[in-house]
């Protein structure tokens, strides 16, 4: 059992705390805004009912969290800390500085960020061999990966301890050797948006045409054929006779398209705004929350480990 430390008690922190109270770690929650910081319980019972847990185990869970009113209560006998507040990097670096002055010397320091590098985050702390990146994916605690970050710095044995801790916990962690921006899954996830959102922008097709060919098509074996595994199956002659025939025409662009400044002009701004790519109705954002979490449950059944 270890002790582990969550800064930042939103829907990422939550989860984290969650995850790791359900795999018997003790867990300390903190969070500068009192409010949430109060609602990390009520949330963690929401989060795990809705999983399907029973009542004696989402108890267990919540005996497991504590909360703290400031960062020094939370980490000072600390063997893990995640960090988990907004993607802004000032504030991580503040953040981290804040935790390195009342951890313990030997306790590991996670930053939980989609996109910026760790390197970016880390470079002023004195101990920079204990720091890495912990990028969990939303909602954490129903999202099994968990990309594990190394920096330049960090001791290869202190990663492969935080794989083993988040594979303990029932997470499928992965090793990213080299801390570059996005990692491996946005890095990934992200070159497939800005070649639908160019699909668009172009008049090629409708919005609900590139969301209705991806979850009709090859979205559909994705969480069991992974795209290299994909590559082998049909072949690499194939791959790059293929690769040989499109990749000159796809979007290479550096920069964010003009087409979603576009839309935040007009004040499309996404579903909870009624409009983004597509218009939405009000009760679409529950809708859509509630259809991919009884997703996520059931691939959880019926995906092996």
């Amino acid at each position: 059992m270890s002790r582990i430390a969550v800064i930042g008690g939103g829907l990422m922190g939550h989860g984290i705390a969650l995850t790791f109270a359900r795999a018997g770690h003790d867990v300390t929650v903190t969070d500068p805004n009192t409010d949430m910081l109060k609602s990390v319980p009520a949330r963690v019972f929401e989060s795990m009912a809705l999983l399907g847990a029973d009542e004696t185990e989402i108890t267990k869970a919540l005996v497991g969290i504590s909360l703290a009113a400031t960062v020094k209560d939370s980490v000072h006998d600390a063997d893990y800390v995640f960090e988990a507040a907004p993607e802004k990097l000032e504030l991580k670096q503040s953040i981290f500085a804040e935790i390195e002055t009342h951890a313990p010397e030997c306790a590991v320091l996670a930053s939980n960020t989609s996109v910026i590098q760790i390197t970016k985050i880390m470079e002023g702390l004195n101990g920079r061999h204990r720091a890495m990146g912990t990028h969990w994916w939303n909602p954490p605690h129903m999202i099994p990966l968990v990309e594990v970050v190394k920096t330049e710095w960090t001791d290869p044995t202190l990663a492969d301890g935080m794989v083993t801790l988040l594979g303990d916990a029932g997470k499928i962690p992965v090793m990213v050797e080299k801390d570059v921006p996005g990692f491996i899954g946005n890095r990934l996830q992200h070159a497939l948006w800005r070649e639908a959102i160019s699909l668009v922008e172009n008049g090629i097709c409708t919005a609900e045409a590139v969301d209705d060919v991806v979850k009709a098509s090859f979205g559909r074996r994705l969480a069991v054929l992974g795209p290299l595994e994909n590559a082998d199956l049909v072949g690499i002659e194939l791959t790059q006779d293929i690769h040989r025939q499109v990749l000159f025409d796809l979007e290479a662009s550096p920069a964010p398209s003009s087409h979603l400044q576009s839309l935040l002009d007009q004040g499309c701004t996404g579903m909870a705004a009624g409009a983004g790519f597509r218009e939405w109705r009000t009760e679409d954002l529950a809708r859509t929350k509630a259809r991919v979490a009884e997703h996520l449950k059931k691939l959880e059944a019926i995906l092996p480990d």
